[in-house]
Formats: C-alpha cells, structure tokens, sequence
C-alpha cells in the first residue's frame, strides 16, 4: 500500500511539474521597428540583458521601413506591437480608425536628427542655411516636422529662404550629401558621427535640443490588444523600464558594448560617441512615460507643419497606466 501511494504521489508531482511547465511558457510578442537605429538603444538592452525574458516574454523583433508599413503590419496582425514615432498613432486616429492605435511606452524622448554642415563652422548661426541647399528628410515624418519647426523658429521660411530637399529616401539620404548634393544635411546618428571622423561633413546643431522634449518614438498597439492582453503590455513595458534604467546607469561605452551586435557594421568607437551624443542631449527617456506636455508639443510641431487635421485626444490615444506602474514598482 505504501509502495502504491508513493508510485501515485510521485505521478501526481511529475503531473503537477509538467502542468507548471506548460504554465511558465512565455508569452509572445512580435516588436516592429520602423527601423534599426542606435537611437533604440534602451530596446536592445532589453533584449540582450533579458529584461524581456525575466517577465516571462518571448520577444520577436523585425525592422519595417517606413511609419506606414509598421502601421499596416500592426492593425492587420502581423506584428502586436510597434516601435515608430507617435504621428502615426494620430494619423491612424484622423483616418477614423475604430480601433485606435494606443501609446502605452515612450522610448525617446527628443527628435535624434543633428544639422550636419559640409564646412567646419565653428560661429554657425542658423540665418547662414538662408540662400543654400538644404537635404531634410521625407514628408511628413516626424524628423521632417521637426526640421522645419526649429528654421521657423529661427525665422527662416523653409519652402522661401532655402532650397529643401525632401524627396530622397531614408536610406539614401546619407549617401546623397557625401556624393554631394546639398550645402546640409539633417541626419540621425551614427551618420553624423561617421561623416565627422571621415571629414565629409561637421555637425553644428542639435534639432533634439532646438525642438525639445517630444514623444519622439513610442511603443504602441491596438486599443483591442491592451483590452484583452494587459498583463503582457504590463511586463513588457517593465522590461522597456529596465532597459531605459540601464543605459541611465550606464556609461555610452558600455551601452555601446551590449548593443554592438544590431550594429556590427558601425566602427565601436562611433557607436560610442553617438551614444554619447544622445545621452547628453537626454534623447533615452529613462522611464516610459509620455505626459500630456509632450504630447501637446508634438501637436505643434505638426500642426506647423500643415499635418494636422485637428487635435488628438491625449487619453484617447495615451495610456501611462503601464508605465506608472513600471516606474512605481507596483
């Protein structure tokens, strides 16, 4: 009888493991990045330190190019999270979504771009972009907003005062001013650094420090997905907390360091300085929450820049509830 009721309590223990097994499987959940930047510096840690993984997620991530396309793959499913800047959230919302797409993690805080000259310039003002050839980015991004934002605010009339440049694409923006074309550039980093070290261009402004704080790049999902799946957004944006926390803590080499493998054709000693470079000028947010000023203050920049059909509600598309309650310990 005793060797039976150990026969039997060792087969319900075994059970029970299995059960407790199947129990802890990760939960999964595909990130799209609009694309690979070190300006994600906080993301990448997460994944490399496992802040991920210690909250019980399986994280996939893939790089789509372009705000349109994560916004396509996220409301038809292919993707249940998107890395891209707030705008689309709001352009989603104009186009009279029923679903509305749902902020719920900042990841930076300030436009990345920095204003790369093709001469050294060591008094450069802005009225000296008046009369010359400027490469800004594509229309309608935010890094376009930004751009013209921060020459009006300097009183220069983009589309009068200087002959802009906006129909070259992301990619080939870089390759475009070292081949030539244009007397600046705007231009996000390790472009910026990389054309330093090689004497092809100097930056002499910073658009983060002349525009502000801004949700610049946010983690967003579906309002559907949040209903039904919020204790996932809630570990995963303590991992977000975690990764932002680190790279605070940490020093701009040994960030570097433990996102080298995203970027494994950047020379280490650029990536350092470009995350240098945004860590003073505060670009990681270092926690996931968007307030209502920031938000309110990328409005104005879109609303400058002819983007906007009307305002969007702050609670409608903003939830900080995950975020506080990462930051809370809660």
């Amino acid at each position: 009888m005793k060797r039976f009721l150990s026969l039997g309590l060792a087969a319900f223990f075994t059970m029970m493991a299995v059960l407790t097994g199947c129990s802890s499987t990760p939960e999964k959940i595909r990130i799209g990045e609009v694309t690979r930047s070190l300006f994600y510096a906080p993301q990448y840690v997460a994944l490399e330190k496992g802040f991920f993984k210690e909250e019980g997620l399986e994280v996939e991530l893939s790089t789509i190019p372009g705000g349109d396309k994560v916004m396509s793959a996220l409301l038809s499913g292919g993707i249940e999270v998107a890395l891209v800047g707030s705008e689309t959230s709001i352009y989603v919302s104009q186009q009279g979504a029923a679903d509305p797409v749902v902020n719920f993690a900042q990841l930076t805080q300030t436009d990345g771009t920095f204003l790369v000259s093709r001469t050294k310039m060591d008094d450069f003002t802005f009225d000296k972009l008046k009369g010359t050839v400027f490469l800004g980015q594509r229309k309608g991004g935010m890094p376009q907003m930004v751009g013209e934002y921060v020459l009006k605010k300097h009183n220069i009339n983009p589309q009068g005062d200087l002959e802009l440049i906006q129909n070259i694409e992301f990619k080939n923006i870089a390759s475009s001013f070292a081949s030539g074309t244009g007397a600046y550039v705007q231009l996000f980093e390790p472009e910026a650094s990389r054309f330093e070290q090689e004497g092809i261009g100097h930056v002499v402004a910073s658009f983060g420090k002349e525009s502000g704080t801004v949700p610049y790049t946010v983690f967003m999902t579906k309002q559907s997905y949040i209903d039904s799946n919020a204790a996932a957004i809630q570990k995963f944006t303590n991992a977000v907390y975690k990764g932002q926390q680190w790279v605070a803590s940490h020093s701009a080499k040994e960030t570097a360091d433990v996102i080298g493998k995203y970027f494994e054709q950047i020379d280490p000693k650029i990536l350092e300085t470009a995350v240098q470079r945004y860590l003073e000028q505060g670009s990681y947010a270092t926690d996931p929450i968007l307030d209502e000023k920031e938000w309110n203050q990328l409005q104005d920049i879109m609303d400058s820049a002819g983007e906007l059909k009307q305002r969007a509600e702050y609670n409608k598309l903003v939830n900080t509830t995950f975020a506080i309650q990462s930051k809370e310990g809660k």
